[in-house]
Parts: C-alpha cells; structure tokens; sequence
C-alpha cells in the first residue's frame, strides 16, 4: 500500500480542521492540539508502510510518588482507545499508540486526536497533583509571598491549603 493515500487524507482532515501541523517529512505531521488543564499537547503522526504511528507527550517523569503515577496511568489504559500511556528510558509520560493505515478515514482521525487530546488534558491534574505536590506547594508559597498570580495554580489550591 502506498503512503499517499493516507498521507492525503490526514493532511485534507489535518487542513479542515485549522489545527496548528508542521511537516518535518513528507510522512509526518506534528500537530498542537488545544487543552484546558495542559494549555496544548502536541502529537505526532507517522504514516509507516502498514500502520500510523501516533505519540503525544505528555509530561515529564514525576519528581516524586512516581510508582503511584504509573499505576494510575496503566489502570487508566484499560478504559482508553487508539493509544495508551507509556513511559519513554526517562520515566517522562507519552500517549502511544499505532493504528491500521487501511482505517485512516476523516472520522477515525477525529477520533484518535479527540482521544489524544482528551486523555492528555483529563489527566493532567492528576499527573501533577500525585507527582509533583510539593514542586506546586512551594510554588504557591513563593507566588503569594512575593504577591504574584496564582492563577494557573487553582486547581491546586487544596494542596497548599493542606501545607498550612
């Protein structure tokens, strides 16, 4: 099978859908995706000879409680669809995934990014919350001791709640 089929059918979807996309090569598309929780992810697509290769990163290796991180990361990847989560030699945290070139449609890649771009944001919190209180603990208390914005903090302000 030849890699211009899907290639154009992802670069037509990628077009149609205004998302940000750089083309490093020819097979490759490196979008940014918008979020909420995490401000935007970027995902990349291989298309390969038989399979499209889809990874997104999504946040570094924890600096603490790592194990409880990774366990909630791999019970999250039975409920989850077209990627799941994985770790690079780093212990940095990636979605990963590889799909079918034959089921490359406009739908299907709506999907899959709907899925990337969900899972990336909906667990971001989680991430940091389980893998870096303290690093956001101390970050709010020098925030407010210095009388700078706490804004981007809220989800977390019960963490420095609880450190009083």
């Amino acid at each position: 099978m030849s890699t211009a089929a899907p290639t154009e059918v992802i670069d037509a979807f990628l077009s149609e859908a205004g998302l940000q996309v750089e083309r490093p090569d020819p097979a490759t598309f490196v979008i940014t995706l918008p979020g909420d929780a995490k401000l935007s992810t970027t995902v990349s697509l291989v298309v390969g000879d038989h399979a499209l290769s889809i990874n997104a990163f999504v946040a570094r290796r924890p600096d603490e409680n790592a194990e409880a991180v990774y366990r909630w990361l791999l019970e999250r990847n039975r409920r989850m669809y077209a990627v799941a989560f994985c770790i690079d030699h780093l212990g940095d945290i990636y979605l990963s995934g590889r799909q079918p070139l034959a089921s490359i449609t406009p739908e299907e890649l709506d999907r899959i990014l709907g899925c990337v771009s969900e899972y990336a944001d909906g667990s971001f919190n989680t991430i940091l919350e389980l893998g870096f209180a303290t690093a956001i603990r101390r970050e709010w208390q020098w925030r407010t001791k210095r009388g700078e914005s706490t804004t981007n903090l809220e989800a977390f302000r019960h963490l420095a709640e609880s450190a009083d």
